[in-house]
């Protein structure tokens, strides 16, 4: 029988000093980190903690300028996000670990993979790794962070509208809205800047583990063109589900989560 591991939070160091801030609940192998996506933080997870610590350890955290972590850092990369969940994942003594991300999260989960050959078994996508054969016009990286510089509540609410399909979930937005938009500009400008270029196909390739995703229909998902990047790659299709299918259909979300596990 396994031993009940009490309820942790409280704060890690990343490689950089910034203090990341952690909850753990439950026991079970594997452990399941969800990281949240860019802008958001761990309480997009708040229908997945209680279901899934009934049978694993359930760990969600904020990366460094998210939620109740640090502001202090001065590259604002996937790489360094990576270092913030890796810093997780070592000071809890997380063996086996599947990675579970959302958005932006789904591309720091692939570069936290490459990081912890052996400690990582998968990656499970959520509304994320749609193509990873598609690297980001340039142009167009710039021109949303420059939005966000300009006009950082404008270009928020413009994103939120963009996430959900049309007229769906409006107390849903509502709230995804006030907490994202509280989201410093300081922070958000840098790190979608720091999409310019980013080789998505590279970190399918360094992840080094299986790779798996539960989209939403509001974009399309290229199984086959994922698959000459990870052979084993596949996707979930939840119908009318937007960006974040974790909070709009959690109990069938929470059935296809587990699926995968």
């Amino acid at each position: 029988m396994q031993t009940q591991r009490p309820n942790e939070s409280g704060f890690v160091r990343s490689a950089d000093g910034v203090r990341i801030a952690f909850s753990s609940r439950g026991s079970g192998t594997p452990a399941v980190v969800f990281i949240h996506g860019g802008l958001a933080n761990r309480s997009f997870w708040k229908h997945q903690v209680d279901p899934l610590s009934a049978r694993y350890r359930v760990v969600t955290l904020d990366l460094a300028g998210h939620g109740d972590s640090g502001l202090n850092r001065s590259t604002w990369s996937m790489a360094q996000f990576a270092r913030d969940v890796q810093a997780v994942a070592l000071a809890l003594d997380l063996p086996r670990v599947v990675l579970v991300g959302n958005s932006l999260g789904g591309v720091v989960a692939l570069e936290a993979a490459a990081l912890m050959p052996g400690r990582v078994i998968a990656v499970i996508g959520v509304d994320t790794l749609q193509d990873g054969t598609e690297r980001g016009d340039p142009a167009e990286v710039r021109a949303r962070a420059q939005a966000f510089a300009r006009d950082p509540a404008g270009a928020c609410r413009a994103m939120i509208d963009m996430l959900f399909h049309p007229g769906a979930y409006p107390d849903l937005r509502a709230w995804a809205g006030q907490e994202m938009c509280a989201t410093p500009a300081s922070v958000v400008v840098p790190m979608l800047a720091g999409f310019e270029g980013y080789d998505m196909a590279g970190a399918f390739r360094r992840a080094g583990v299986p790779i798996r995703a539960i989209n939403g229909d509001l974009f399309p998902t290229a199984v086959e063109r994922n698959r000459t990047l990870e052979p084993t790659f596949d996707a979930i299709i939840m119908p009318r589900a937007g960006h974040y299918p974790m909070l709009e259909q959690p109990d069938a979300f929470n059935r296809a989560l587990a699926g995968l596990i």
